[in-house]
């Protein structure tokens, strides 16, 4: 009974340590506009734009992702006590999502069932974006985005890609 309460307690804080292990690879590039956030208080937003009707909606947006994607912000940004408005917002908030490919080493060259030669390898690779603006000047206040391996987000897996891709920005969150 011990041993199997000990590998049950190593089982979950193995999860566990892979579940924070996953979630620190997600690499996110952010800048503020230092002369400025401090200056706006954010205590309300509203959505800047959305993917809905533009020339490439057809091809590139996905709304079941936009809608996790809106969720996502919203909740982080609720978190951070910043509540949507109806109207007359402090911030806006915009965002997108978007996938292509990356270059990766070289495969080689060499003999078996033949020569071949190989190029390099391209992995996909998923860039989800959020960007904070003063809704009265409309100028910037706050941008990131991070960077992750896309080759299986699909259904479920691009939830959480999604989740952990905004966690990973909301913890670059000025505010």
């Amino acid at each position: 009974m011990q041993s199997s309460k000990a590998l049950m307690t190593s089982l979950s804080a193995t999860a566990a340590a892979c579940c924070l292990t996953a979630c620190a690879t997600i690499s996110v590039t952010s800048q503020v506009n230092a002369p400025l956030v401090h200056t706006v208080q954010c205590h309300t937003f509203a959505w800047a734009g959305a993917f809905h009707g533009g020339a490439l909606s057809a091809t590139l947006a996905n709304p079941i992702n936009e809608a996790r994607l809106r969720s996502d912000i919203q909740a982080h940004l609720q978190a951070a006590g910043v509540q949507p408005a109806t109207a007359g917002a402090d911030c806006l908030v915009g965002y997108g999502i978007g996938m292509h490919g990356v270059p990766e080493g070289w495969v080689g060259w060499g003999w078996g069932w033949g020569p071949w030669w190989g190029g390099p390898y391209v992995y996909p690779e998923a860039i989800v974006g959020v960007d904070l603006y003063d809704a009265h000047s409309g100028q910037p206040l706050w941008h990131a985005f991070a960077r992750e391996d896309a080759w299986d987000l699909k259904g479920d897996k691009a939830a959480q890609g999604i989740d952990s891709a905004i966690a990973a920005i909301f913890s670059k969150y000025p505010g």
